[in-house]
């Protein structure tokens, strides 16, 4: 019996095989990764191209006029003559040496101070007498937000002015009762409080962001506290006005910046000077006065700048205060 080797004998004279050469040693990148960068990058030029006009805007419209604005207020600026700097002398006169500058900062702060809050218990109380199954809801609440579209409007200001006057509807009104009442807005002690009202009737837009508030309470809460015997008092104090904390931190901080930059209520109501004895003299009004009648334009520039420092400061310490009496629903 014959054996056959395992491998063939090789033949003599017969050459070696060639031996493929080795793969280079390190990674080797793919080829879909190398695609979906190219993607990525026609992507991200899509969408400057699309933000282009909003990049456009905030540098021409707005960053560009905003430091020019910085740049006037420190120099003393007609509007119709060369700008001449004079450093810290525009802020140095106002606090010091422009006493209707100062009574603009108190009417303000007044306005501020009173009706934000009065705006605000306004519109709280309202929402809730609606959030009661109330039929009709959604044209109600159209209803009652359309004042705060027409409140800043030059028509409503008219309106208002006709209202409050000498012969106006609240006069007539007085005079069924023997009252023969006063010119409200040319009278420095009621001038200003003609526009407070003015300013707690556009209470739509708080309200309504109100009731989507209530709405998210849940129901059980309040099933909770009655069958534990809590009245209506108790369970708006208990469950009511702490989870709305952060709506009611949300509407004040938007009112309080509303407020401070009201400018069209003072301006037709006081026929454009801020009357009567500068009464309903707003901080925006009187820069339009130094801006645009006096052609103090300087001036008005630093104006503007210390009132966005005044937002600023008052909108960073309702944040920080916000820590104390705003509760949110992910707090132990």
């Amino acid at each position: 019996m014959t054996l056959r080797p395992a491998a063939a004998a090789k033949a003599p004279g017969t050459a070696e095989p060639a031996v493929a050469p080795a793969a280079p040693a390190g990674p080797r990148r793919p080829r879909t990764r190398r695609r979906k960068s190219s993607r990525a990058r026609s992507q991200a030029w899509a969408a400057y191209l699309f933000l282009a006009p909003w990049f456009l805007g905030l540098f021409a419209i707005t960053l560009g006029p905003m430091i020019a604005s910085l740049y006037l207020s420190f120099t003393d600026y007609s509007l119709l003559s060369q700008a001449h700097w004079v450093g810290l002398d525009n802020y140095d006169t106002m606090f010091t040496a422009d006493d209707r500058y100062i009574n603009s900062l108190k009417v303000t702060t007044t306005y501020v101070v009173v009706s934000v809050p009065l705006q605000l218990a306004f519109a709280l109380g309202l929402a809730m007498a609606l959030d009661k199954g109330l039929r009709g809801l959604s044209f109600y609440r159209s209803v009652f937000y359309l004042p705060s579209l027409l409140g800043g409007s030059v028509a409503i200001s008219i309106l208002w002015r006709k209202i409050f006057g000498t012969d106006g509807i609240v006069n007539t009104f007085l005079g069924w009762f023997g009252y023969h009442g006063q010119g409200w807005v040319t009278s420095p002690d009621t001038a200003l409080w003609t526009l407070i009202i003015l300013h707690v009737w556009t209470f739509g837009a708080p309200m309504v962001i109100f009731l989507a508030g209530l709405r998210q309470i849940p129901h059980n809460l309040y099933e909770a506290a009655r069958v534990d015997g809590a009245g209506r008092v108790r369970q708006f104090r208990s469950i009511t006005l702490p989870l709305l904390t952060p709506i009611i931190f949300f509407n004040a901080v938007l009112e309080v910046i509303k407020s401070f930059q009201s400018f069209t209520q003072s301006f037709v109501v006081s026929g454009g000077n801020g009357g009567p004895v500068d009464s309903t003299l707003f901080y925006t009004l009187y820069l339009y006065i130094k801006g645009f009648k006096n052609y103090e334009m300087g001036y008005a520039a630093a104006m503007a700048w210390v009132l966005l420092l005044i937002i600023g400061a008052l909108t960073a310490v309702n944040f920080l205060m916000s820590r104390f009496w705003v509760f949110y629903g992910d707090d132990k």
